[in-house]
This record gives structure tokens, sequence and C-alpha cells, in this order.
């Protein structure tokens, strides 16, 4: 099993900068892949930024060239550079771990609220 904690969430104005930490139980270098999703009210769940344990990486188009994730294998983190931040990146923001079973059937932290003011 793998325990995750989110931190980093909070206020911004539009256009400035957030950064997500996701601490992980274990080694992160043992999980196949982690992610980053976030949920808006009334809308569905969506991945946003995954890495996976050999270093490849990817991000949905809303967030490419604004979002970065990165892993600190000495701290088991992940963590999402967020930047130019837009009113619709307004969302609670989840972490997840695919330990061989995909993200969906992983294990998921509890959640970080990030709210962008226009």
């Amino acid at each position: 099993q793998v325990q995750l904690v989110e931190s980093g969430g909070g206020l911004v104005q539009a256009g400035g900068s957030l950064r997500l930490s996701c601490s992980a139980s274990k080694s992160i270098s043992s999980i196949i892949a982690m992610g980053w999703y976030r949920q808006a009210p009334g809308k569905q769940r969506a991945l946003v930024a995954w890495i996976t344990q050999s270093g490849k990486f990817g991000y949905a188009d809303s967030v490419k060239g604004r979002f970065t994730i990165s892993s600190d294998y000495a701290k088991n983190t992940v963590n999402l550079q967020m930047t130019n931040l837009k009113s619709e990146d307004s969302a609670k923001y989840y972490c997840a771990a695919n330990d061989g079973e995909g993200f969906e059937r992983g294990y998921w932290g509890q959640g970080t609220q990030v709210t962008v003011s226009s």
C-alpha cells in the first residue's frame, strides 16, 4: 500500500504560480507511475500530469507549457510546479500512484484545493 499526502494548494491570482507536493509513504522509484489529477465542481476528474519510474512524463494539453511535474527520489515526493495559472485551473488536485493496476485502481491522496482568482 501507498499513502499519499498532498500539500501546497491555496489561493492565487491569475498569472501567478503554485507548487504542489505529494509525499509518498514508500519509495516512489518502486512505483510504476505517479500522477496529478484535478476535479472542478460539476466536472469529471481529469489527469493533468504524470511521470513514470523511468522518468517519462506527460501533460494534458490544457497545461502544457505551464505545468511541470518532477520527482524527488530522496524525499519520495512528486511535485507539480504550476505557472501562469488561469481561473480554469481552479480545482481540487489529487495525487495518484499507479502501483501496477493503473491510476484509477491505484492509491490516492485526499487532495489539495487550488483557487485562481481572476
